[in-house]
């Protein structure tokens, strides 16, 4: 048996470093010799690759791998499934075998499998977790899956090969994520599905998503971008990691209003480790502007990702979690991230952006510039995104309350913008 208070962290079968809980519950972190000597790379921007250890009393290596855990609700289900105490540490070590990029975290005793295995979703078994609002799903059982995704709604991830839903067995890698319906929110799905499409719709770089329903109650599932197939058909891992991690910040501070980093504190970051900062900085600039003439009150710093590619290119990963939240009654409307200084999506004026502006350090004619062409394009947009979504999904009257919200800010925009 290992060290009950250690954990190794892997990137397939190289051993990238070794996690240590202290008496407290806190969590340091140490790259291995041999990850450093071959060619390994910083797993994140608030650790870089260093023989010194990440002392648990500084607090971000244990933010970093704590971003990687299910929250909210979700997490306390998945403790109290597994039966084990809510802490990070004990969490990482029940379901960190999957998690969000491309480490793998796992007790000392135990090796990453070379081999795939999973399990087909049987009907009946999808039915019971769509119409349950993935609440059916459970931890149990010796061959439960361990992968772990962050936030706070239920997600299943699952391997798709040839239209069926296979189950990751131990820590084998999914390709897609189902995420399902919210018993108080039960149009989440469809509203995720069309502002995701409209946001493709006017050049955003998104996700690939599909609204599906059994029994008239509806779910998504969403290709994942850290996923890929080599010529073998086998998956592969790809390294990400959201912005609270890059800025060393606690999934409890994912909201600015929290003591969270500023939209500008993402803008620096990103252009200084983008590999093509002309490219991903004008999208960050752009996912701003649309979560405030798309009513996405819930934009925050773990919606937004760095990919780490195969080559070493950084670049800013595709957009994913948008929703018109502001077309949901009982969900609070001001902006995860603000605009200047203000949150309030429906008071936000000239001198507001021209204020964000100057934070970036970047034109504000330039970014006003930005917000008029999103807004005309997202006018033009709206209509033939929604019949896209009735070709493929069928009718949705709900979704009439997000075009109505849309076009009233967009236009609201235009005439604060002089």
């Amino acid at each position: 048996m290992g060290d009950p208070d250690a954990l190794n962290v892997w990137n397939g079968q190289r051993l990238v470093g070794r996690l240590q809980r202290d008496s407290f519950g806190h969590i340091s972190f140490c790259y291995h010799p041999s990850w450093l000597s071959g060619e390994g790379f910083a797993i994140s921007q608030s650790l870089p690759l260093s023989a010194e250890e990440f002392k648990a009393e500084e607090g971000i290596a244990h933010s970093f791998f704590a971003n990687l855990l299910p929250e909210a609700g979700f997490r306390e289900r998945t403790a109290r499934d597994l039966k084990i105490s809510n802490t990070d540490f004990n969490l990482l070590r029940a379901i960190g075998g999957e998690c969000a990029g491309a480490l793998s975290v796992l007790p000392e005793e135990r090796q990453p499998s070379t081999e795939q295995r999973y399990r087909l979703i049987d009907d009946e078994e999808l039915m019971a977790w769509v119409t349950q609002h993935g609440h059916s799903y459970s931890w149990s059982g010796e061959e439960r899956p361990r992968f772990s995704l962050a936030g706070a709604q239920n997600k299943v991830p699952i391997l798709v090969r040839e239209e069926k839903y296979l189950l990751p067995q131990g820590e084998s890698p999914s390709s897609h994520i189902l995420k399902f319906e919210i018993a108080e929110y039960r149009n989440v799905p469809a509203y995720e599905t069309f502002t995701v499409l409209l946001a493709q719709a006017v050049g955003l770089p998104v996700v690939n998503i599909q609204l599906r329903s059994i029994n008239n109650v509806h779910y998504t599932i969403i290709e994942r971008y850290d996923r890929f197939l080599n010529r073998e058909g086998k998956v592969l891992r790809a390294h990400q990691e959201d912005f609270c991690q890059a800025l060393g910040y606690g999934y409890e501070k994912k909201y600015q209003e929290d003591g969270g980093p500023s939209f500008a504190q993402c803008y620096r970051m990103l252009g200084d480790v983008s590999s093509e900062p002309a490219t991903d900085l004008p999208h960050l600039l752009r996912w701003q502007i649309f979560n405030v003439l798309a009513g996405n009150s819930d934009g925050h710093t773990k919606n937004l990702s760095l990919l780490y590619k195969a080559n070493g290119e950084i670049r800013l990963a595709p957009f994913y979690d948008l929703v018109c939240t502001r077309a949901i009654e009982g969900i609070d409307h001001h902006l995860a991230l603000s605009v200047g200084n203000e949150r309030n999506p429906g008071v936000i004026v000239k001198r507001h952006w021209e204020d964000m502006a100057k934070q970036c350090d970047i034109r504000p004619r330039y970014l006003l510039d930005l917000v008029d062409e999103l807004a005309s394009r997202l006018l033009e947009n709206l209509i033939p995104t929604r019949d896209l979504f009735k070709n493929r999904f069928g009718e949705c009257p709900a979704l009439q309350r997000i075009e109505q919200i849309v076009t009233k800010q967009c236009k609201k925009a235009g005439k604060k913008l002089t």
